[in-house]
């Protein structure tokens, strides 16, 4: 009887399980499309208004009175935004990759045994500090004593770079610029990726390290032939990862960039971000201004959709040609 009794429950067990998690799976796409159909629901007048492109490629952005959903009196152009979100994020992944990858090697290959435990804890401990600790610190100290004399010798140094037009260091320094909130936003995306790409590295078969030094090679062609090829498709995601957050980063990018309504070539002046000029004009924004704010979320939410997608097809691409069958 009670053998029956635990055949009957495990046949009932095995579908309620199945439907499920069938239902939690599902629950994501929902959650996905109710962001998305939401949100551009509340953005449409000001792209019907303004015109889509010309949402994105304006560069005025002044503010309406109009407190109906019909009427706008203001202009909005997020295209000085979206070259601080551009401009940051790229800052960041250029400093962040190289460090974290020579950090998560140290700590795989080089480091003695009795530092890769505390070394490994204290990457994902800072992966773990908020964003405003990071905003904080970088405003209140690394901004005045550390960034803003190294921003006055780029100035002074390197001003008179010309390239086709574009002067990348051109001054006057103020401290917060482009350049400052790109520096934070690699300091706060290095524990992270140096974290995943950690894990992958951990994970590289043996064998094929093994064979390698069989056949003479040194530990730096290990590691540069073996290790990082087989490892690069993690590489790439863990990058695509710190590259969204820097994204959508908004206290510290806030505190650091200038908050401006404008853009300039160079990486000394001061700027704005899609999500910090959301954080920042959000509480005191008109009805007609909240939607332009919501039209800004919707393209950020773009920005996030095209990195992931295009990391993917990244990975899958690698995927094939190495012939990875894990990805």
């Amino acid at each position: 009887m009670s053998a029956t009794l635990s055949r009957q429950r495990k046949r009932i067990a095995d579908p309620a399980f199945r439907w499920f998690v069938t239902l939690a799976g599902a629950s994501v796409f929902v959650i996905l499309a109710g962001m998305v159909i939401r949100t551009t629901n509340d953005a449409w007048p000001i792209f019907q208004y303004q015109g889509f492109f010309s949402f994105l490629t304006g560069d005025q952005w002044l503010a309406g009175s109009s407190r109906t959903d019909s009427d706008f009196t203001g202009t909005y152009g997020a295209w000085p935004f979206i070259y601080g979100t551009l401009v940051t994020a790229l800052i960041a992944i250029v400093i962040a990759l190289p460090l974290a990858l020579c950090v998560a090697f140290y700590i795989n290959q080089l480091a003695p045994k009795r530092l890769r435990n505390p070394l490994s804890y204290s990457v994902e401990m800072l992966a773990a500090v908020p964003s405003i600790i990071f905003g904080m610190w970088g405003f209140f100290w690394l901004l005045p004593n550390v960034l803003r004399p190294f921003l006055e010798w780029l100035e002074s140094t390197f001003g008179w770079i010309n390239i086709i037009g574009w002067k990348p260091f051109e001054g006057p320094v103020f401290g917060s610029s482009y350049l400052a909130a790109g520096i934070v936003l690699a300091i706060m995306i290095l524990p992270i990726i140096t974290a995943i790409v950690r894990e992958v590295i951990a994970v590289n078969p043996v064998d094929q390290q093994h064979a390698a030094y069989a056949l003479g090679a040194t530990r730096f062609e290990v590691m540069r032939k073996v290790v990082l090829p087989s490892s690069f498709s993690g590489i790439v995601a863990a990058s695509m990862l710190g590259l969204g957050r820097a994204v959508g980063e908004t206290v510290a990018v806030m505190m650091l960039i200038g908050s401006t309504k404008s853009w300039d070539g160079s990486l000394l002046s001061a700027g704005d971000s899609m999500a910090a000029h959301i954080a920042a004009r959000f509480g005191e924004a008109t009805p007609e201004t909240t939607k332009a704010l919501m039209a800004i979320g919707v393209v950020l939410f773009l920005f996030t959709m095209i990195i992931n997608i295009g990391a993917r097809l990244l990975v899958w691409r690698i995927g094939r040609v190495s012939g990875d069958a894990a990805v």
